[in-house]
């Protein structure tokens, strides 16, 4: 057992109880909220929030890990209030999520740049694991970072390397975006890797977009944790094959290598609420409680393995 950080504060790694591995709450551009957004009530989604959440607590989730960072609109004090009116734990990250190029804050600062100084992500990163996030007194939990079609640009593979190196300096675990159809999770793993990074402690996100299982059982054998966290987004993947993947997977074995979740959130600006809606109308909070555990056991998972995917996985995750 071990300590976890969470909103509310630290707590034994045992608390964790049943967890999803990567929903968001808030995914929001503030700069374009504060300019462009019009009808935002902020005490109105705080409480649509706190219902979500509290609801999926009553499903039996007993904690999420939001891996909102910086490139989604991380915003601790909101998150803060939310966190205070609902008994779900939350855990939350650092880190910088992009496909391409890295913000401007950070082009010309950094080793052999303009200004020739420390990486100062790697400064950023471990200040919000060790210290807090801004003046919130929160800590992270874990590093979040991001490879997408587009591959291991310049500046994805420059933020990539030094999640990679805070996490070997910090022991804290990481969550890669990937796009499995790219095989991207393996880039990953590489770059990882090669910073000093403990691939047991890196939970590849997104893999349950993919059937293929030679690419995922690769994953799972070099110690990764599956993320099999798109419930709900069957344009991506329809639910049947999802469910067909994990139920194979935990056949051969690799039910202590997957981790499960939604990547839902209760608000996200990239998509006309009602649109979104009507295109995914099963990517809430509740979809897995309600159709997908239901349906494993149906075909076969057993309840000690669906224990070792929702309770002991990202236990050992954070421990």
């Amino acid at each position: 057992m071990s300590t976890v950080q969470t909103v509310t504060g630290p707590i034994d790694s045992a608390e964790l109880g049943r967890t999803l591995v990567h929903e968001h709450i808030f995914v929001l551009g503030e700069e374009y909220r504060q300019n462009y957004q019009d009808d935002w009530d902020e005490d109105e989604k705080i409480a649509a929030a706190v219902r979500d959440l509290d609801e999926l607590k009553g499903l039996g989730i007993d904690t999420i890990f939001d891996p909102t960072v910086i490139g989604l609109g991380r915003y601790i004090p909101r998150i803060q209030k939310i966190a205070a009116r609902t008994e779900l734990n939350i855990v939350v990250a650092t880190g910088l999520y992009t496909y391409n190029e890295i913000p401007f804050q950070f082009h010309y600062s950094g080793p052999g740049l303009l200004f020739d100084i420390p990486e100062p992500l790697v400064t950023l990163f471990t200040r919000d694991l060790t210290e807090g996030i801004a003046d919130t007194g929160v800590r992270a939990a874990f590093l979040k970072c991001a490879i997408e079609e587009q591959g291991l640009t310049p500046g994805v593979e420059r933020v990539m390397r030094a999640v990679g190196q805070t996490s070997a300096q910090t022991g804290a675990p990481i969550t890669v975006h990937t796009n499995p159809h790219t095989q991207s999770g393996l880039v990953a793993q590489k770059v990882l890797a090669e910073e000093g990074v403990d691939l047991t402690k890196v939970v590849i996100g997104h893999s349950g977009d993919s059937t293929d299982l030679d690419y995922l059982m690769r994953l799972a054998d070099a110690g990764s944790i599956l993320g099999m966290d798109r419930f709900g987004l069957d344009v991506l993947l329809p639910f049947e094959d999802r469910i067909t993947t994990i139920v194979e997977l935990a056949h051969r074995g690799y039910a202590d290598r997957m981790a499960l979740a939604h990547d839902a959130s209760c608000f996200i600006d990239w998509f006309d609420p009602e649109a979104k809606r009507a295109v995914t109308p099963k990517w809430n909070y509740r979809h897995i409680s309600e159709d997908v555990l239901p349906t494993l056991r149906e075909r076969g998972v057993t309840d000690e393995q669906i224990t070792e995917m929702l309770v002991n996985v990202p236990r050992r995750y954070v421990e």
